[in-house]
């Protein structure tokens, strides 16, 4: 188990989290789908995920590059994806209040998906190098 490394993408998750949040209230207040809204959020707090994941959880010190931006480009692609279902499902299908449900969601789409993702295929190489 990589406590810390679970813990501070948890952390950069809360903060890229609060501006994903703050997106999906402010275009629900202006009209659009919850669903819409939801995957704008989540490509919102995307910027702020990656340099929090990589300078502070993951600790690659290396450049950016293509490479790496397009792996996390696809994973935070599919995250919006997962959570605009969810989203769909939990806010709109169940009834939850959406900011309720985005917390649900967001926690639930981050263990399942893209902390491992993240570990697995956009640091890869920074895990690699360090010891288990």
């Amino acid at each position: 188990m990589h406590v810390r490394e679970l813990f501070a993408a948890g952390i950069g998750g809360a903060i890229a989290t609060a501006i994903d949040i703050t997106t999906l209230v402010l275009l629900v207040h202006h009209g659009e789908p919850i669903a819409l809204a939801a995957f704008f959020g989540a490509a919102a707090g995307a910027a702020t995920c990656f340099a929090l994941n990589k300078y502070v959880a993951f600790r690659d010190r290396s450049r950016i590059t293509w490479q790496q931006l397009a792996r996390f480009g696809l994973v935070a692609v599919a995250t919006a994806l997962m959570m605009a279902l969810a989203m769909e499902i939990v806010a709109v299908k169940l009834g939850v209040p959406y900011i309720a449900a985005k917390l649900l969601c967001s926690a639930l789409v981050f263990l399942a998906w893209t902390y491992p993702a993240q570990r697995r295929h956009v640091f890869q190489s920074v895990v690699a190098r360090s010891p288990s």
